[in-house]
């Protein structure tokens, strides 16, 4: 089949244009979106080979005349339409519906479903999301070593979807096409079932295909592992790096960030306490590009890599992550005021990838 002409934009022409200020404006004060359109690029595609004009979708990325809504201006998206709050999601941990099997050990259960849900990505332009339970991205799953997990997944899409978790586990259990219960069609239902282990950081995320639309439409979460023996007490947040391929063209994104939602963190830091033992389960599930970055100010962190070990294996304030790659970042911020984060990356910083800590007393 012959794919419909494209007449969205690069995120290269994006950032060069009319969408974003540069860098050192940027960085210095957070105003970073000029103007933004109804929603970027001119075709939404429904994942299995077909395109279509998004309702309302704006054919001209630079908006063809009065600016839209703004960064600098301090608006926000709605995040109560959108049925997730970036600030919330960070300590936001899901231990399902916990009960006691004969042997003793813990049972958990959840119900995710499936959904087609438009989101406001930036003020003024949306995208129209494929999710877990209508949120980008979906719920943090948690868990300990050695209990006995129940996931009933329902697809309320329009679309086929599975749910793929990183771990160990057998193979009817692993969400793929073709094995075990493979695809989910709309309107169906399975329930994935297996033992936690090994304990660490994990995601876990929709394969099927054209995976990469599908992942990066919003179809994926973190699933953590916590080890036998409770690591030392923090406090624990969740980030997961993520971008918006808002042209659908599979060539890059135009919006990129952390817990769905660009600069967020520069309009609402992250608050920590001095001196506090702070965990940062850090998951990169950015799609079309190969690689992400977490750069701190100021400050350095242990870092775990995927969590599996108790031992610290470097202590940096940066950390690269291709797709798929998470790890454990433990700080204790000894000084007080607002602590920039964001990639080493100039371009997916200026594209929505930042945000502050406020460390107070």
């Amino acid at each position: 089949m012959t794919e419909p002409a494209r007449t969205g934009t690069s995120r290269r022409r994006f950032l060069a244009g009319s969408a974003l200020v540069g860098t050192g404006a940027a960085l210095g004060a957070g105003a970073l979106v000029r103007s933004a359109p109804t929603a970027l690029g001119s075709t939404q595609h429904d994942g299995h080979g077909a395109g279509h004009d998004a309702p309302g979708a704006a054919h001209d990325v630079h908006g063809g005349g009065a600016a839209g809504p703004t960064f600098r201006s301090g608006r926000a998206v709605d995040h109560e339409a959108n049925n997730f709050n970036p600030t919330e999601l960070l300590r936001d941990f899901d231990y399902g519906t916990t009960s006691k099997l004969p042997d003793g050990r813990t049972l958990r259960e959840w119900e995710i479903f499936a959904t087609d849900h438009e989101i406001e990505v930036a003020p003024g332009v949306r995208f129209p999301a494929w999710t877990f339970n209508a949120r980008v991205p979906g719920p943090t799953l948690r868990c300990t070593a050695g209990d006995v997990l129940r996931v009933k997944f329902v697809n309320g899409s329009a679309h086929q979807h599975t749910m793929h978790f990183h771990g160990i586990h057998p193979a009817e259990m692993d969400g793929v096409p073709g094995i075990g219960a493979g695809i989910i069609e709309p309107g169906g239902s399975v329930t994935y079932s297996f033992d936690a282990e090994p304990f660490g950081l994990h995601l876990y995320h929709c394969h099927v295909g054209p995976l990469a639309e599908h992942i990066a439409r919003g179809m994926y979460g973190t699933f953590i592992i916590d080890p036998p023996q409770p690591r030392s007490a923090a406090d624990e947040l969740v980030m997961v790096m993520n971008g918006y391929n808002t042209n659908f063209d599979g060539q890059g994104n135009q919006l990129y960030a952390v817990n769905g939602i660009p600069f967020h963190y520069m309009h609402e830091p992250v608050r920590v306490k001095r001196g506090e033992l702070v965990r940062i389960y850090l998951v990169n599930i950015l799609e079309y590009d190969p690689i992400n970055s977490f750069h701190l100010h100021g400050n350095f962190f242990e870092y775990f890599p995927t969590g599996t070990r108790l031992q610290s294996a470097d202590f940096t304030d940066t950390v690269v992550l291709g797709q798929g790659q998470r790890g454990i970042c433990e700080v204790r911020f000894p000084h007080t005021g607002r602590f920039m984060f964001h990639a080493h990356k100039t371009e997916f910083a200026d594209l929505g990838w930042m945000g502050f800590f406020e460390v107070t007393e």
